[in-house]
């Protein structure tokens, strides 16, 4: 077995003895240690022979002074011993007591082990060939637990199992010690980690970009009043999994100014600096040798940063400043924005991620070539991809670097940009596209505001040359929309369209001469509007004066400056060659509505990629019973890397012995669950319940509002009947409930504390007992995914169709033969047509049906329907406690303002979602037919592996090829 240092361990000698074979280029020594104890061994006595004089048999061959380690098979003795000896010589708790935590971290560091000998193997590969790599940045991944992952891709999960067996602990109990790394909190993290699972399984060459933040987005408690949030402690004692490397550091700079040397050069000089230093993940792929890197990026300052002489002078925090100023980067996964300095630390964040990742893929390029560097084939050897807006500032980050730093001049660097990088869009709703202050970006990134400032220019002359022959209007249009800079004047160079040649006044003779060309320093762009709310056309700063001067002199109003933005989202279009949306409904409105003007300006850009999930974690690991029977019934295991096997199932879903083992497969993960809400929450539930779970960030567009609403309509109904007749007519459901709302997203903790109330109510009525529980589960994150899915029987997918751009939950429950209910939104669209549409249940509004909807709503058109109105009237009699519902409740009425007027259409959607449950309850009592149904989920669920989007992306936006590691 595999350290840390090199060594292997094998237990030779029994339970009190072992070798440890220490393995270098030239020699191979063996340490025979004696132990009076397991753990603790007040004497020790040390002999060290030499094995290629000495003859020892081992399982190492030397050829050529290079170890062969690729026919070693750790076995249940020698990783017994690994463990004991992590536990004793890399100890991080007393030695006294072998107890879970300490159990945990020892054989985590003895399965780093075996991973560190496939990752030095994977990183000479690549040094070696110096092929092209794959680079993805993303501000998010959301990894889970990793210890039973990394046994199970390792196939030693038997061995480890019996290891720990010999220590006196179970497995499963030793991997529950282990925290989910707080590194993500959504899809958009998620997606990220099967990536990299996907990246590893298929060989393809890659690393993952991140930064470690030390108290990730929140640990979520509910109280009696809802959602509280406390620091995530996942680093409190460190992580076993993590190299640090502090070899690997770059200075990362803010503020500053920008000044232009005698040379004509741009330097960006003083400011605050602060370093990047690396630590290291390992991602194991799935039986193959391909280990590759997570890098993570932790913030700090040198220690001759610390004023010693303040601290002295007892100005304690005077002397921490630097230190605390830089930490702070890496504090907080998406810190509170609403303060100036919440905005600053976002942006701190942003650029350090896109900084030192791009210094790191740069200064590999220049090692791999050596002394013959051509800049131009850099593009030929990386690819990068931007995981959303967050790491846009790779664009003129890599700029920078390649003209100040490098040498090169504007349309070298630019070009080798676009060839580059890439870009990854997640989200259609405005607020996530998005847009920087402009004066913030200048204050702490003068030089890269230079460099935006220039591709814009760039753009608005390419638009001007291509649609130039259109009226002015339309032209206006364009460019108010594509811009990268937003309440901008146009440059000097193209202001001259927008010049009216002559325009008169009604002084008899006067008329105003306006030259064909103004510089953009004598004019004002204003964006007035007629009494329809239509734009007009732009004014000059003098035809506006005129415009004045010949109306009866009024007070003027003080004229609202709009705030000048940096849109991210354009920028992005703009400086990468491709352009993806994740699923096919949302690459459609990427292309038709959020980005049409890039579209039709470079079709060739856009592409889909309808995400994907790992069926190692997401089946194979997390769900072994299922796992089974469909090994069993597919005859091949094969179906955990090619998922088309999967659709072998069809042929059997209507097998009785299938169906029975698949009812008993999805009951044990179901019992599985009932202990962990009474561990959890204090609710009990039973088993034989239909498993009803949403679990996904808390936000008003995935409508958990719409669910518990419908929970309300379902419970006043019980209770208008009697005993027996609410038996005859619904079917008994826990209702799960599980997701974050951010801090500072008060309609979304509403939302938390509204479900809590609920179930605290229904949960506790006697008359309805066991027929309807509501369950909010505290802090949703992987691991308890890991546990839900597998025991889900319907999932709520129930997005504001058009507003989610795929989901990945949808497809980890449809892989674990769960029926959905879901709108035509987001990759709901596709799962439906592969798992059959019989067997989804389908309600709401279509996406191209929104804008519509809206608008009748404004006009005052839309009638409500009484059920609804039913439901709103209960919530606000008190039937679920005291709190004050009204501004949730007022949310959905009226029909204009500001957190008014039903914007997610909630009470439109609310007749065809509550009938379609009704369609539901009627499904569940026929399980022969509800069992083929989940059959026939998980068969059609095959095209949603991640590994066929790698494929993808590999193929259509990267350019690379995978190569395996002998």
């Amino acid at each position: 077995m595999a350290t840390a240092n090199g060594a292997h361990l094998f237990n030779h000698c029994g339970s009190n003895s072992r070798f440890i074979h220490f393995t270098s280029r030239n020699t191979t020594s063996k340490l025979f240690l004696t132990k009076t104890s397991h753990f603790r061994t007040p004497k020790r006595s040390f002999h060290v022979n030499n094995i290629l004089t000495d003859k020892i048999h081992h399982p190492i061959t030397e050829q050529g002074g290079e170890s062969d380690l690729s026919c070693f098979s750790p076995d249940a003795a020698s990783i017994t011993s690994s463990i004991k000896y992590h536990a004793e010589f890399t100890p991080v708790f007393s030695p006294e007591r072998f107890e879970l935590p300490n159990a945990f971290f020892a054989t985590a560091q003895s399965v780093r082990d075996s991973l560190l000998i496939n990752w030095n193997a994977t990183y000479d590969v690549y040094e070696k060939l110096n092929m092209k790599q794959a680079y993805y940045l993303s501000m998010e991944f959301l990894q889970g637990r990793a210890l039973l992952n990394a046994i199970g891709n390792l196939e030693l999960t038997g061995a480890f199992a019996e290891a720990l067996k010999n220590l006196g602990h179970n497995l499963e109990n030793v991997a529950s010690q282990e925290p989910d790394a707080a590194l993500g909190n959504g899809g958009l993290g998620r997606l990220a980690s099967c990536f990299l699972d996907s990246l590893a399984t298929l060989n393809y060459p890659a690393w993952g970009y991140g930064l470690r933040y030390k108290y990730g987005l929140f640990q979520q408690r509910i109280t009696k009043d809802g959602q509280e949030e406390v620091a995530e402690d996942w680093l409190e004692i460190g992580s076993p999994w993590e190299v640090v490397r502090n070899d690997v550091s770059y200075p990362i700079k803010f503020y500053g100014k920008v000044s232009t040397g005698s040379d004509g050069k741009r330097y960006w000089i003083g400011g605050e600096d602060i370093k990047a230093v690396a630590y290291d993940v390992p991602i194991p792929g799935y039986k193959t040798r391909t280990t590759i890197s997570l890098r993570l990026w932790s913030t700090q300052v040198p220690s001759a940063d610390f004023n010693l002489s303040a601290f002295n002078a007892g100005e304690h925090t005077k002397a921490c400043e630097a230190q605390a100023n830089a930490e702070k980067i890496c504090y907080i996964l998406y810190p509170g924005d609403e303060s100036e300095e919440g905005k600053i630390l976002r942006l701190k964040q942003q650029y350090t991620l896109c900084s030192a990742s791009l210094q790191d893929i740069i200064s590999r390029f220049e090692r791999r070539s050596s002394d013959r560097i051509k800049w131009e084939e850099f593009p030929e050897k990386v690819a990068v991809q931007m995981n959303d807006t967050h790491p846009t500032l790779c664009i003129p980050e890599l700029m920078r670097i390649l003209i100040d730093l490098k040498g090169l001049n504007w349309n070298e660097a630019w070009n080798i940009t676009q060839r580059t990088v890439a870009y990854t869009n997640h989200t259609v709703l405005p607020e996530a596209l998005e847009k920087w202050s402009y004066e913030l970006m200048q204050k702490l990134l003068p030089r890269h505001v230079e460099i935006i400032e220039a591709i814009d220019e760039e753009l608005v002359h390419e638009i001007v040359s291509k649609y130039g022959s259109l009226d002015l209007n339309k032209l206006e249009d364009k460019l108010t929309t594509m811009r990268i800079l937003e309440n901008f004047d146009l440059p000097s160079s193209v202001a001259e369209f927008f010049i009216n040649p002559e325009i008169s006044v009604d002084d008899d003779t006067e008329t105003l001469e306006v030259h064909d060309k103004v510089e953009a320093s004598d004019k004002v762009v204003t964006n007035d509007e007629d009494d329809t709310g239509k734009k007009t056309s732009m004014k000059t700063e003098a035809s506006a004066e005129k415009d004045i001067d010949k109306k009866t002199p009024v007070s003027p109003e003080p004229a609202v400056i709009p705030l000048k933005k940096v849109r991210m989202a354009n920028l992005c279009v703009v400086g990468g060659h491709a352009v993806n949306g994740v699923a096919e409904i949302h690459s459609e409105i990427v292309k038709e509505e959020v980005f049409n003007g890039f579209y039709e300006l470079w079709p060739e850009k856009f592409q889909n990629k309808t995400n994907g999930v790992t069926p190692r974690r997401w089946i194979r690991f997390c769900n072994p019973p299922l796992s089974a029977i469909i090994t069993k019934w597919t005859g091949t295991e094969e179906w955990v890397l090619k998922t088309e096997k999967l659709a072998e199932l069809q042929k059997f879903a209507d097998n009785e012995d299938l169906q029975n083992e698949w009812r008993e497969a999805k009951r044990s993960n179901k019992i599985k669950v009932v202990s962990f809400l009474k561990e959890k929450t204090g609710y009990s539930v039973v088993p034989d319940a239909m498993f009803d779970i949403q679990v996904k960030r808390i936000h008003e567009y995935k409508r958990q509002l719409l669910n518990i609403l419908g929970i309300v309509y379902r419970y006043k109904k019980m209770k208008e009947m009697k005993a027996a007749e609410r038996k005859t007519n619904f079917v008994p459901r826990v209702c799960i409930f599980g997701g974050k709302a951010f801090t500072t997203y008060v309609q979304a903790k509403r939302i938390v504390k509204f479900i809590t109330d609920v179930g605290a109510t229904i949960n506790h009525d006697p008359e309805i007992g066991d027929l309807l529980k509501v369950v909010f589960v505290p802090n949703y994150n992987v691991s308890v995914a890991e546990l839900l899915i597998p025991a889900s029987d319907l999932s709520k997918h129930i997005s504001t169709a058009g507003m989610e751009a795929s989901g990945t939950s949808n497809m980890k429950f449809a892989m674990n033969g769960c029926i959905q209910i879901g709108t035509l939104d987001g990759a709901n669209v596709e799962i439906r047509e592969e798992v059959g549409e019989e067997n989804f249940f389908l309600f709401g509004a279509q996406a191209h049906e929104i804008a519509g909807l809206r608008k009748e709503r404004a006009d005052g058109k839309f009638v409500p329907d009484e059920r609804f109105e039913e439901v709103k009237e209960f919530v606000r009699s008190g039937a679920f406690g005291s709190y004050n519902y009204d501004d949730l409740i007022g949310s959905l009425e009226g029909n204009e303002g500001f957190g008014r007027a039903d914007y997610f259409l909630v009470g439109k959607d609310f007749p065809s979602y509550i009938e379609c449950q009704e369609k539901v309850d009627e499904a569940y009592r026929d399980q022969k037919r509800w069992t083929k149904m989940s059959i026939l989920n998980t068969a059609g669920s095959y095209k949603f592996s991640s590994d066929r989007t790698i494929h993808e992306y590999a193929k259509d936006i990267w350019n690379i090829e995978a190569v395996e590691i002998a």
